[in-house]
């Protein structure tokens, strides 16, 4: 099987710790985004404004590895707090096209740079 690494211009890059996604025959699995823009720094805002971010960094990733948010199959959400769930979820249902992907919501102690959403996905290609 072949797996090829995957990295968008338009989202900061990791190369020495993670791939922006990893492609396989049929799939493609993304690495969890947070609201960072193109130079690593945290966009303004709450939880919506951040929800926004990593859905868009998302979608960068996706149209790097040939996919859509059409084919996502599967979400992952990590809150830094469950109470931000109507928040997040507000700018979700809006902004991805239906029907909704599977998704998982959970809250996360602690994510990276102490932000308050991550989110990851899986692809079909």
């Amino acid at each position: 099987m072949s797996v090829e690494r995957i990295t968008s211009t338009e989202n900061p890059t990791f190369p020495h710790i993670l791939s922006h996604a990893t492609k396989v025959p049929g799939l493609v699995f993304l690495s969890g985004q947070t609201p960072v823009d193109k130079d690593g720094k945290l966009v303004p805002g709450g939880v919506q404004e951040h929800t926004a971010q990593c859905i868009a960094n998302l979608g960068n990733v996706l149209k790097a590895a040939g996919s859509t948010w059409e084919q996502v199959v599967k979400v992952n959400v990590y809150l830094k707090n469950m109470d931000d769930f109507a928040a997040m979820n507000e700018v979700y249902e809006k902004l991805l096209p239906s029907p909704k992907p599977a998704r998982t919501c959970i809250q996360a102690a602690k994510l990276p740079n102490d932000v308050d959403v991550e989110i990851e996905a899986i692809a079909a290609v």
